[in-house]
């Protein structure tokens, strides 16, 4: 087994007041800039002793700092029996119904336990490599903490049209998201171009210049304890990261438990019910589930579309908000 390496180094006069990543970068040239930014980001970088997650973080004299640089993972995913919900599958795609908690692909953070580990044990050798060796058969992505239906390609030609139809725009993606407050007007649409947070890096914005450009419809279906929550349908026409979620954010009706996007914030005051309030604060996740996909098949060119139940744990939410019990 390959050990974890440490680079030390006590910051000179002629470092002093320079960013970390810049000094690091001119003091390890082992490692390049973007390198040393990610371990930054992902706490293997202490100054003094303590982590340092800010690239940007300017350094004092004296300041003792210690980079440690984690050994390589398996340059390709390894098969991993993970227990899988296939809703549809045959030789040429397969479609999955993906529970909240599942990552899907390896990254910093999640090199193995991922859906496409598990994908490589299901189809074999045959879906390995598709798409490259890092993402095999993957389209595209649901986040780490959003439940539902996700396709993947088994094979070259299915992966070149699939990959098609979402560029294009042509794939039909639905969710449904329970949200703080009630939108108003109750049917509309959400444009914003979206782009990385200057401020957190791990954010998505809408931002005014620059981005991508991101097009959310959304649909009012139900409210909950007088206008304090409220269950939407938003259907994409683009497929930007995080999108729904910051774009109900960006409107003042951010998705309930959602940790990133302000989703725990006002529920003391906004929701009524004391149940209602411990199932918000203690949900484990965004309460989003993509419960409609549709495409055309790659081989046959028949119109597909699959559908998913809520799952239990954002259908116990719902009967929480639902309670009667008012306090």
């Amino acid at each position: 087994m390959v050990d974890s390496k440490q680079h030390h180094l006590t910051v000179g006069p002629e470092d002093a007041r320079k960013r970390l990543d810049r000094t690091l970068a001119d003091r390890l040239s082992v490692l390049s800039r973007t390198r040393l930014k990610t371990l930054i980001r992902a706490g293997l970088v202490n100054v003094d002793a303590k982590p340092i997650t800010d690239p940007a973080y300017r350094l004092t004299i004296h300041e003792r700092v210690i980079v440690t640089v984690p050994p390589p993972g398996p340059a390709r995913p390894q098969p991993q029996q993970i227990p899988l919900t296939v809703v549809y599958e045959d030789d040429d795609l397969i479609v999955i119904d993906k529970p909240a908690g599942l990552v899907v692909h390896p990254g910093p953070g999640n090199p193995d336990q991922t859906l496409v580990n598990a994908l490589l044990a299901h189809c074999g050798s045959s879906i390995s490599g598709i798409g490259g060796v890092r993402r095999p058969g993957i389209v595209h992505r649901l986040d780490k903490g959003t439940s539902g239906l996700l396709v993947a390609a088994k094979n070259d030609r299915a992966h070149q049209h699939l990959a098609a139809l979402f560029a294009k725009h042509r794939v039909e993606r639905a969710y449904k998201a329970i949200i703080l407050g009630v939108p108003r007007p109750p049917r509309g649409q959400i444009m914003g171009n979206i782009g990385r947070n200057p401020k957190n890096r791990k954010k998505m914005t809408v931002i005014a210049q620059g981005g991508k450009t991101a097009h959310t419809q959304y649909c009012l279906k139900q409210v909950f304890d007088s206008g304090a929550a409220s269950l939407v349908v938003c259907r994409l026409s683009t497929g930007r990261t995080h999108q729904i979620r910051v774009h109900m954010a960006n409107i003042g009706h951010p998705v309930l438990a959602d940790p990133l996007y302000g989703g725990r914030r006002a529920v003391s005051t906004r929701i009524s019910s004391p149940l209602a309030r411990d199932l918000v604060r203690n949900f484990p996740r965004q309460a989003l589930h993509a419960f409609r996909l549709g495409f055309t098949h790659p081989i046959t060119a028949e119109t597909m579309t699959f559908d998913s139940e809520l799952p239990y744990d954002m259908s116990a939410l719902i009967e929480g908000l639902n309670a009667k019990d008012r306090i």
